[in-house]
């Protein structure tokens, strides 16, 4: 008997992945937790049924939401990072020697286990000494910090569920006080290609570009993701994405990477036109909201 796990993308779309078993199955306070093993991703862990990340691909992820802003901001010292549970993004991080403290607030206890368990080369991201684990609410956490972060990092899973306080425009607007006077944000965007979930990318980059002077969204290819197509969003008080961008300064570190590099970084925010309308719809509705 053949196994398939589908991940049903909208109501009329499902991408299925052929399974050799399943290695793990759980209901927690927070969500409903499963991993599987393939051959073509290799083992994928699953939130409420959608494919959060698999061996193969997560890789273009964590790079790409880690290596951007670290190319562009010339000092990061203290890092916070929303989600990341699995520590794909803290390892990431791990790499840079100047980082001094990297935070990591994650809601479900259980998902780190289950994370460190199945996919410890993520996970050993969340073993480096400078990086400390509150199993707290991220908007309840940011409520209390002012001046704190060079970087924040919202790494949640999405803006429905248990996580959905994580993309309100309190949230945008309390990472804005966390940061210092020259910090950056950069948040999972989604997927614009469907219609059921364009509407989220127009909220997200209507709420960061009303809270940050300088609001810009970049892509990837990430195959497991709705549709294969995935944005992020880049939002500063200081930097630029390109002309902030240091490209001599990020090489010299050596860094290994498996799909970032300082020429994509620059393609990255070259997006498809429906894509540029879009984003550009939302900044003109925000300036006729400041007129009015």
């Amino acid at each position: 008997m053949e196994l398939w796990f589908s991940d049903y993308q909208t109501e009329k779309v499902k991408v299925s992945i052929k399974v050799q078993k399943q290695l793990f199955g759980l209901q927690t306070e927070f969500q409903r937790i499963d991993v599987f093993d393939s051959e073509e991703f290799g083992r994928f862990l699953s939130s409420d049924g959608s494919i959060v990340f698999s061996e193969k691909d997560e890789f273009v992820y964590d790079e790409m939401i880690v290596h951007v802003p670290m190319a562009v901001h010339p000092h990061v010292k203290k890092v916070l990072v929303i989600g990341g549970g699995d520590g794909g993004v803290a390892r990431e991080l791990s790499y840079y020697e100047e980082i001094e403290q990297i935070d990591v607030v994650e809601s479900d206890r259980v998902f780190v286990e289950v994370c460190k368990e199945f996919f410890p080369d993520n996970a050993r991201g969340l073993s480096d000494e400078r990086v400390t684990i509150y199993y707290e609410d991220g908007l309840k956490f940011l409520r209390l910090k002012h001046d704190e972060y060079d970087l924040i990092i919202n790494d949640a899973i999405d803006p429905l569920g248990h996580t959905a306080g994580l993309f309100t425009k309190e949230f945008y607007g309390n990472c804005y006080r966390a940061l210092k006077d020259d910090g950056i944000m950069v948040y999972q965007h989604g997927s614009p290609f469907y219609d059921e979930d364009e509407e989220s990318c127009r909220g997200m980059h209507r709420k960061a570009s009303n809270s940050f002077p300088i609001s810009r969204v970049f892509q990837a290819h990430i195959p497991t993701c709705s549709s294969g197509y995935w944005l992020f969003g880049f939002a500063s008080k200081k930097y630029h994405p390109l002309e902030d961008l240091n490209a001599k300064r990020w090489k010299e570190r050596k860094i290994k990477t498996w799909y970032y590099t300082t020429n994509l970084h620059k393609g990255a925010f070259m997006l498809p036109k429906y894509v540029e309308d879009m984003l550009e719809e939302e900044e003109g509705r925000k300036q006729c909201e400041k007129k009015s």
